[in-house]
């Protein structure tokens, strides 16, 4: 039987349950993780299952000096075991609902063509798939 799952917003109390997550793409450093968690720019929302983290969803706030600020979501995971039991859209939700909090003048993320779970998600909540956008990478930006 599968633990409840429960929701969290990352924060400096919280941080430390991230250690060890299997839900990143590399394990968590801890240096980065501090980082990020005291910039004020990134968001996360993290779902566990007991003491397990089984999801995150994360973002940042880009601003520029002619633009009013917008949000870009960077990360969307669950782990395999978990997935299509409406953790990412749970986590999405309420990034989304963040993001629109702050009165960020825009939300925007991007994925490859071929993720069709992830855009079937993105579409069930309502997100405006664009065409035509290309996207270029230096230094191996987009290896990981």
């Amino acid at each position: 039987m599968t633990d409840e799952i429960t929701y969290h917003l990352l924060g400096p109390e919280n941080a430390d349950r991230l250690l060890g997550a299997e839900v990143f793409d590399n394990p968590v450093d801890p240096a980065q993780l501090a980082g990020f968690v005291a910039d004020r720019g990134h968001e996360m929302v993290f779902a566990t299952a007991g003491v397990r983290v089984v999801g995150v969803a994360s973002g940042r706030v880009l601003r520029h000096p002619d633009k009013q600020p917008a949000f870009f979501i960077s990360e969307v995971g669950v782990v395999d075991d978990l997935r299509r039991r409406g953790i990412a859209s749970t986590l999405m939700e309420m990034l989304l609902q963040i993001a629109r909090d702050k009165d960020h003048q825009g939300i925007w993320l991007a994925t490859e063509t071929d993720n069709v779970a992830a855009r079937a998600l993105y579409t069930r909540l309502a997100a405006q798939e664009t065409e035509a956008v290309v996207i270029y990478d230096w230094d191996g930006a987009m290896d990981t």
